[in-house]
């Protein structure tokens, strides 16, 4: 009998499960869960269905070609082969390929590309710069070859002859379009004097205009000082460019017309102002000639002696006696309410009271009114006011 070694016996199925042709190159539907991305760049996670699960790891050669990002409760479709992890001793699912089920790969990471910068505010309105009414000098951001390219020159210098391009040749489609784009941005933000940026290309499918849905050009686009006008040839699609960018136009062209105005359209326009202006400078000195002349014809100009000593000394008299009337007036009323209140206050007057028949008695030095003749004793001195005169007394007798 032969005993196997516990590594003999795993190598040995893993030759097994390798030397099937069906488990070399396999197609699995399932759903994501324990997604773990490893710091190396591989990708570890399990794939499930309603009665099994498999492990899965794929490793960084191939997930960084994966244009989303795998979650749990993802249901996907990975193409790969099936092979034994020794240590372990358990079967796995090496990924090569990673196929979002029921969607394009493309359309999911655009989508979850749009709604994280969505969440961090990159779309906001408050972010989009003002675009010059009459840039001076102007950079592009696009391929120096492409069809853009011209439609772009052919249609800003026919706007407005001379100004200047500036250029950032750059490829628009493959893995080495986003950080060129990117590049390209930068580097016009760098130069100075760049004033609007055109960044885009002509149309294509979505593989081809994908660049433009990156993450790497869409921050070069938020963090770009200079206003940037999005022009992907696409007319009805959008791409992550487009909700980042100030300004989205539908292709190039329509790029050109809005980042320029047209100079005769303009000179045109001018005219029209200066024509409108001068008319209204004509009219306006018209209006004021003639207030000048109305006014110049009123009798207080043109008589102004008559006007100053004539009705207006007479308005003048007139109103000087109506105000020594009004004043005769009011002295005549306040002097009847003084006499009412003199006659009041002598009612109330205590010499009033004393003459009568009343007498006031105080101690002899007339601080204190005497009321009670419990107040003094026999043999002091009082004083008693008369309405005529003081009596000092001496008392001598007392009842109380």
């Amino acid at each position: 009998m032969h005993v196997l070694t516990v590594q003999e016996l795993t190598g040995h199925i893993k030759m097994l499960l390798e030397k099937d042709y069906l488990l070399a190159n396999v197609w699995v539907r399932g759903e994501i869960s324990n997604f773990k991305p490893a710091s190396s760049g591989h990708f570890y996670f399990t794939l499930k269905d309603s009665f099994s699960s498999l492990k899965v790891v794929m490793f960084r050669s191939r997930s960084r070609l994966v244009p989303f990002r795998p979650e749990n409760g993802m249901a996907v479709t990975i193409r790969g082969y099936i092979s034994l992890y020794e240590r372990d001793g358990n079967y796995q699912l090496y990924a090569q390929e990673i196929e979002p089920d029921g969607t394009g790969a493309l359309y999911l990471a655009f989508e979850q590309l749009k709604a994280r910068l969505q969440k961090e505010g990159l779309f906001e309105g408050k972010y989009k710069k003002k675009l010059p009414l009459l840039p001076r000098r102007i950079g592009l951001v696009t391929s120096p070859t492409g069809a853009a390219l011209r439609d772009l020159l052919e249609i800003i210098r026919r706007r407005w002859p001379g100004l200047q391009i500036v250029l950032a040749p750059v490829p628009v489609q493959g893995a080495a379009a986003p950080p060129a784009i990117a590049q390209g941005i930068e580097l016009l933000n760098r130069l100075g004097g760049i004033e609007l940026i055109i960044a885009g290309r002509g149309g294509g499918s979505l593989e081809e205009i994908w660049a433009f849905n990156t993450e790497i050009v869409a921050r070069s686009i938020f963090q770009s000082a200079i206003p940037v006008i999005s022009a992907v040839g696409h007319e009805t699609d959008f791409t992550i460019s487009d909700f980042v960018a100030d300004i989205r136009a539908s292709t190039p062209s329509a790029a050109a017309g809005i980042a320029v105005p047209d100079k005769r359209e303009m000179e045109r326009r001018l005219g029209t102002l200066k024509s409108g202006l001068a008319q209204a400078l004509k009219e306006s000195a018209g209006r004021s000639r003639h207030r000048l002349a109305t006014c110049r014809a009123r009798r207080i100009f043109t008589h102004p002696r008559d006007t100053l000593c004539g009705s207006r000394q007479q308005s003048l008299d007139q109103v000087h006696r109506l105000l020594v009337q009004n004043t005769r007036a009011v002295m005549e009323r306040k002097r009847s309410s003084l006499a009412i209140l003199a006659g009041q206050l002598q009612a109330l007057s205590p010499l009033a009271t004393l003459a009568r028949g009343y007498s006031i008695c105080t101690t002899p030095d007339g601080r204190r009114i005497i009321r009670d003749a419990a107040s003094v004793e026999e043999g002091d001195r009082i004083s008693i006011l008369l309405p005529k005169g003081k009596l000092q007394c001496l008392i001598e007798d007392k009842t109380t």
